[in-house]
C-alpha cells in the first residue's frame, strides 16, 4: 500500500483519480488543492470520510506549506494535476496561468526534490513524480498526422505555453537533479463532474435550459476526446509501471469536430430530455477564439505497446454516460454555478478547522 500526494485533487481529472484510488485500490491519498472556482470538494463526497483520504487546503505556490505536507505525510509518489486549464481564461487573464502552472510547478518540484533527497535508498528508489500535462503543448495539426511523444513543442495560447513551461521544468529536474519523473500529455477530457465552462457540459446545461449553444467559428476545429475515467486509469498505470524519464501520450482515438460534438449531445438530449427538442435549433455560431488551434490528435500507441492501456469507452458510450450524469445531478451543477459551494466550504471545512 502506497501513499499518493495528488495536487489539484478537487478538480475534474484530479477528483476522478482520487475516487479511483480510494474505491479501487488499498492506497491512501493526500489531496492538495487551493480550491479555486473549478476545485470542488462536492466531487469527493464518496471518499471524504474514508480513513485513507486526507484533504489539505494549500496552494502549490506556497513553498512552506508544500514542505510541511511532504514532511508530515511522507508520500511515496506525487501526481501533479493542479493547474489553471481553460484556454479562454488564459487569453483574457494569463497572469494566473503563469503563477500556478509555472511558479507552482517549480515550487512543487523543489519541495519534492528536498523531500526525495533525504529518503533512504529503498524509498528513494520507489518514489515517483508524475506530471500530468496536455496535448496542446504540441501546437496545432493540419488534416494529417498525430502528436507523438518526440514531437517539438509549439504552444499557441497562454495556457499551452504555461503547460509547456511546466513540462520543461519537470524534464530539467530529472536530468539535472535525478528526480524520478514521468510525464503524460492527454487529449480533451470529458465526463461527470466537469466544471461547466468547457464545451460538453456547457452544451448539455445550456440545451437543458433552452439557452443558446455557442460554437466558435464554423465549428470545424477538431479535437480528440478521452473519457475521464479512462484517463484516470491510464494515469494510475503510468505511475505504477511507466519508465522513469519517459513521456506517455494518452488519447481516446476519438477525433470529432466541435460541431459534431454539439450535434451528438443534442441528439442524446432529444431522447433523454425531449423538452425543447430539437435542441440543435439552439446552435449559435460566435466569432472564433483568437489563435484557435485547428486540430489536436494523439498517437497513443506508446502507452498501449508498453503498458497495455486502451480506452474502454467509445465516444458514444462515454458521451451518453456524461449527459445522463448531468441530467441526474442538478444539485451538483447548481452548487458549482452559484455561491452555495463556497458557503459549503466555509461551513464544512474552515468552521471545523479542517486543512
Amino acid at each position: 500500500m502506497k501513499k499518493i500526494l495528488v495536487t489539484g485533487g478537487a478538480g475534474f481529472i484530479g477528483s476522478a483519480v482520487v475516487r479511483q484510488f480510494i474505491h479501487e485500490t488499498e492506497d491512501s491519498v493526500v489531496n492538495v488543492d487551493k480550491l479555486t472556482y473549478a476545485g470542488n470538494l462536492l466531487s469527493l463526497t464518496s471518499v471524504s470520510d474514508n480513513p485513507r483520504y486526507r484533504f489539505e487546503h494549500v496552494d502549490i505556490c506556497d513553498a512552506a506549506g508544500m514542505a510541511r505536507i511532504f514532511r508530515e505525510h511522507q508520500p511515496d509518489a506525487v501526481m501533479h494535476l493542479a493547474a489553471e486549464s481553460h484556454v479562454d481564461r488564459s487569453i483574457t487573464g494569463p497572469a494566473e496561468f503563469i503563477q500556478t502552472n509555472i511558479i507552482g510547478t517549480y515550487t512543487l518540484l523543489e519541495a519534492a526534490r528536498g523531500y526525495w533527497e533525504k529518503l533512504d535508498a529503498e524509498r528513494k528508489d520507489i518514489f515517483r513524480f508524475h506530471h500530468i500535462s496536455t496535448d496542446e503543448v504540441y501546437g496545432s495539426l493540419d488534416d494529417g498526422g498525430f502528436f507523438a511523444e518526440e514531437d517539438a513543442y509549439r504552444p499557441n495560447s497562454p495556457y499551452s505555453a504555461s503547460k509547456a513551461s511546466s513540462d520543461h521544468l519537470v524534464r530539467a529536474w530529472h536530468h539535472t537533479y535525478g528526480l524520478p519523473v514521468v510525464t503524460t500529455n492527454c487529449s480533451n477530457n470529458y465526463g461527470p463532474y466537469h466544471f461547466p465552462e468547457k464545451l460538453i457540459p456547457l452544451i448539455i446545461l445550456n440545451a437543458r435550459d433552452g439557452k443558446p449553444l455557442p460554437v466558435y467559428g464554423k465549428g470545424d476545429n477538431i479535437r480528440d476526446w478521452l473519457y475521464v475515467d479512462d484517463h484516470a486509469r491510464a494515469l494510475r498505470l503510468v505511475l505504477e509501471r511507466g519508465r522513469v524519464g519517459e513521456t506517455y501520450n494518452i488519447g481516446g482515438w476519438n477525433e470529432k469536430t466541435n460541431l459534431e460534438v454539439v450535434h451528438a449531445v443534442c441528439a442524446i438530449l432529444d431522447e433523454l430530455y425531449p423538452q425543447g427538442a430539437p435542441h440543435d435549433r439552439l446552435i449559435t455560431f460566435v466569432p472564433d477564439r483568437p489563435g484557435h488551434d485547428w486540430r489536436y490528435a494523439i498517437d497513443a500507441g506508446k502507452i498501449e505497446r508498453e503498458l497495455g492501456w486502451r480506452p474502454e469507452e467509445t465516444f458514444e458510450s462515454g458521451l451518453r454516460k456524461t449527459v445522463e450524469w448531468y441530467l441526474a445531478n442538478g444539485e451538483w451543477v447548481n452548487s458549482v454555478t452559484s455561491g452555495e459551494y463556497q458557503n459549503w466550504i466555509t461551513q464544512n471545512y474552515q468552521a471545523r478547522g479542517n486543512k
